[in-house]
């Protein structure tokens, strides 16, 4: 997709389409006016005459507009002007990048930059629009004998109302290509049936983006025999039960100027299904455990977004995969398991596999010296309980670096809420036999799962990510997300050249 900049007169701007944002109420916006003058107030007779009500999200093509170089305008509602914010600006652009994506254009340009936004320059809206474009002509339909129309739509315009913006808009447009780029890859690995993602589909992907990388991207795949020398006793037990080998993928990214600057590392969650194991699940929308490695897919979202934003900062990105399965090699509830860090684990729950996996992984990236580490994993049920889907659970051992993760989360507009992360709660996993418990009973269940991290993450800054409510979404629209790629991007460029 190509999102190229425009500062000339709107009216002489030739494309298939021209979409204009337009508030129920006070005047219209600077290229909404120089539009209606040209089409002797086509737009304002619209409004006035109640034939286009500018409530937000809705949309109305005028297929022909006389005066102007386009050749059909697609005017969409803002609301009221004294609401509009960020969350009205993107249900905005999504309404008009859906409308955008029936339409058999190649070519459409934009006016979003002239929408007034508190503390959101050209550069953040530039970015949305962008984000918007990849969400709207994102199509999942590979395993379908008749495949889904796809939108035509190859180029989307900037019109830039101050000349002076054009660099941020240019500069906001990249970004949010990249974004949209992983966030797409991310829906698409995550929407992938079992029996085709599997870890060693995982694996193949990882060494995929790496021999696209030019060298930018080194890639180490450690299979079931290397994590026995290792000692991953924990990751290796959850896919024990499993036909299906497990893996351990990195990936590491050099954009530093020194090589010996301590990464910022992302651990991905990659239980491509689960069963629970022994403690096996209801049958009720268990087909939906194939999103239960939505925090890999993640992961490799935001490398694919990294590679094509080329931040300069190091990265080590680690996903923990395997297939959690019910047969008699299967781990049970009440066996004891030691970990990498060498802690005994006692299981009384095979359906809380997430951490078995991810407490290797946690103890493994310590070589790294990382100068941080984010978990991503769509880890308890208690999370969608506590927030909904709205939200993405955030425990963190380090107070700056939740609160950067908040600010990188509010800034994409892929929010993040703080949750108490207090030594009280660590008791709940005291366990009779072994070190600790994989669990710690019903209450505060996303708390608890963060303390079980949290014990094999004191050797750095720690945050974890509960995306069980936010990387997926059943029913009629069932799919993938690609949460919280956004976030992730947005905390990791914060960083660079830092």
């Amino acid at each position: 997709m190509e999102f190229p900049v425009q500062t000339a007169n709107p009216v002489k701007t030739e494309t298939s389409c021209l979409v204009v944002p337009v508030f129920k109420d006070g005047d219209l916006l600077p290229t909404a006016a120089k539009l209606d003058d040209a089409t002797e107030r086509l737009i304002g007779q619209l409004i006035e005459r109640g034939d286009f009500e500018a409530k937000l999200g809705n949309v109305q093509l005028i297929p022909f507009a006389p005066g102007i170089g386009a050749e059909r305008l697609l005017l969409v509602g803002l609301g009221e002007r004294d609401k509009h914010r960020e969350g009205a600006f993107r249900k905005a652009l999504d309404a008009a990048f859906t409308a955008l994506a029936q339409l058999p254009v190649d070519d459409a340009a934009v006016a979003f930059t002239d929408v007034p936004l508190p503390e959101r320059a050209c550069g953040w809206k530039a970015r949305m629009v962008a984000e918007a474009t990849h969400r709207a002509v994102y199509r999942f339909d590979e395993f379908k004998s008749e495949k889904a129309p796809r939108s035509p739509l190859e180029q989307v315009t900037l019109l830039v109302s101050e000349s002076g913006d054009s660099a941020a808009a240019r500069e906001g447009a990249r970004i949010g290509d990249a974004i949209g780029e992983g966030v797409a890859y991310t829906r698409t690995l995550g929407n992938l049936p079992a029996n085709v993602c599997t870890p060693r589909y995982l694996a193949e992907q990882a060494e995929a983006l790496g021999a696209a990388s030019n060298g930018a991207l080194s890639v180490d795949i450690l299979d079931e025999e290397a994590l026995e020398r290792l000692g991953a006793n924990s990751l290796l037990a959850v896919g024990r039960g499993s036909a299906e080998p497990s893996r351990l993928i990195v990936m590491s990214y050099q954009g530093a100027e020194s090589p010996d600057d301590a990464p910022h590392v992302l651990v991905g969650k990659g239980i491509t299904f689960d069963t629970g194991g022994i403690s096996l699940k209801p049958g009720a929308a268990m087909d939906e455990m194939k999103f239960d490695m939505c925090g890999a897919a993640s992961v490799f979202g935001t490398v694919k977004s990294i590679l094509a934003i080329k931040p300069k900062l190091n990265l080590v990105f680690v996903v923990a995969s395997a297939e959690n399965m019910p047969d008699g090699r299967a781990v049970k509830p009440g066996d004891i398991l030691k970990t990498l860090k060498g802690l005994t684990v006692e299981v009384l729950n095979t359906d809380a596999e997430g951490r078995l996996v991810l407490c290797d992984a946690l103890t493994y990236v310590e070589r790294f010296q990382p100068a941080s580490v984010v978990d991503i994993a769509t880890l308890t049920g208690a999370a969608i309980v506590a927030l909904g889907h709205h939200a993405t659970g955030l425990l963190a051992n380090d107070d700056d670096l939740a609160l950067d993760l908040l600010e990188a989360g509010t800034t994409a507009w892929d929010r993040a809420w703080h949750l108490p992360l207090w030594d009280e709660y660590q008791e709940q996993l005291d366990s009779n036999f072994a070190d600790l418990a994989n669990i710690g009973g019903k209450p505060a269940g996303t708390i608890t799962a963060a303390c079980f991290l949290s014990r094999f993450a004191d050797q750095f800054p720690w945050a974890h990510l509960d995306i069980a409510g936010t990387a997926w979404n059943s029913g009629k629209a069932k799919g993938s997300t690609g949460r919280p790629v956004p976030l992730l991007v947005n905390y990791l460029m914060s960083h660079a050249g830092k």
